[in-house]
């Protein structure tokens, strides 16, 4: 099946009582067995350790990513914490890109470095960088691509090539393109890791994470890891997110194309000092972006001429625009980093990764994209 026709039909069958085309929510603590001989046979006993609502989810995205499976956890957050938990000991090494999301920061260097798990965050963009920072204790790559809230890429099938000769697990943080523009499993990483709060809902409606692996071994590792803890999906957030799912393709191409234009006007805005997206043929990683992935998204980010005042005048300016700290929805999202997603990372760190406390982050929605120039606009002319 083509990818459109399976994030409508795949994990997805009528409802055996009812006929239903929507699968149920399965709102059940626990499931009758038929015996004790027959102990599981309709495959789930109670909710923390699997669900037919989030199963169905679970079948639908690992089919999208062309994995061997899928485990759906209770935030975007969870599912990373799911990740290290399953592939890293007290005295094992991460690598980490050094732009991540403010979460994957705070995660691995307020949580688990208490716990004697070591990380060394290293340029992604230069798989030498990454060969550099690998150790002997070395269990896990974690790339973020393309980097929140930079957009810097890190080349996938190279550095899952560095992984493999290292006998390392690749991790790949695929949440701002998706498996409709980007797969990673199919350029040799063993992990992509979703907070399906962003696209894969696409409505503000609920948060959620998702782990899609390449072997039935780290399936088995990750909901493992998801029973222990309970970081398992809720029922009603599972069946929201079957929803969204199923105009994913359509939402992304839209946003998309919007993103574009939205990047070339502001490109060629007098007041703005800088953009970047990368389907400009100004971004530095433009070749790479069109190699990796058949698209290049809905995010975007710029600095106005005039610093950091300039940059607060104009998100307080804009009114079509929402300030507010999400990326993926239908709404056009704009976002001030520093204060807002990555304000848990130490302003030295920050700068030095390039996330500057002028940058603004814009996800782009659904809107007409003549309307969000304008506010843009009229937004711009107030500085």
């Amino acid at each position: 099946m083509g990818f459109s026709t399976k994030q409508v039909h795949a994990g997805v069958v009528p409802d055996p009582v009812s006929g239903s085309i929507l699968t149920p929510i399965y709102q059940s603590t626990t499931f009758v067995q038929e015996s004790v001989d027959q102990y599981l046979s309709k495959g789930f006993s109670y909710s923390r350790s699997g669900n037919p609502t989030v199963r169905a989810l679970e079948q639908k995205l690992a089919a999208l990513e062309n994995g061997v499976a899928c485990t759906c956890h209770s935030t975007g957050m969870a599912a990373e914490q799911v990740v290290f938990q399953a592939t890293l000991s007290a005295g094992d090494h991460a690598v980490i890109s050094d732009v991540a999301y403010g979460g994957t920061y705070r995660l691995a260097t307020k949580i688990y470095s208490r716990f004697g798990v070591q990380f060394t965050f290293a340029d992604s963009s230069n798989p030498d960088s990454v060969r550099k920072a690998l150790r002997d204790n070395t269990k896990l790559i974690f790339t973020e691509t393309p980097a929140n809230p930079t957009l810097k890429l890190g080349d996938i099938a190279a550095i899952s090539k560095i992984a493999k000769e290292r006998k390392i697990l690749h991790a790949v943080d695929n949440t701002f393109l998706t498996p409709y523009f980007q797969r990673p499993l199919e350029l040799g990483a063993n992990i992509s890791v979703h907070s399906t709060t962003k696209y894969f809902d696409g409505h503000n409606a609920t948060v959620g994470g998702a782990v899609i692996v390449d072997s039935a071994e780290l399936d088995q590792k990750m909901r493992f890891v998801q029973n222990a803890t309970g970081v398992i999906m809720s029922p009603f957030v599972a069946w929201l997110t079957l929803q969204g799912t199923k105009t994913l393709s359509i939402r992304l191409e839209r946003q998309s194309a919007n993103a574009q234009a939205i990047a070339e006007f502001l490109e060629a805005h007098p007041r703005v000092a800088q953009v970047r997206y990368p389907g400009l043929e100004s971004f530095p990683q433009h070749a790479l972006a069109k190699t990796q992935a058949s698209g290049f998204g809905a995010m975007l980010w710029f600095e106005v001429e005039g610093g950091v005042k300039a940059g607060k005048k104009l998100m307080d300016s804009v009114k079509l625009c929402t300030l507010a700290e999400n990326l993926g929805s239908v709404e056009t999202l704009i976002t001030h980093p520093v204060t807002m997603t990555h304000a848990d990372v130490e302003p030295a760190e920050r700068r030095r990764v390039g996330i500057t406390d002028g940058l603004v982050r814009l996800s782009v929605g659904l809107e007409d994209v003549e309307d969000l120039i304008a506010d843009l606009r009229q937004a711009l002319d107030k500085i």
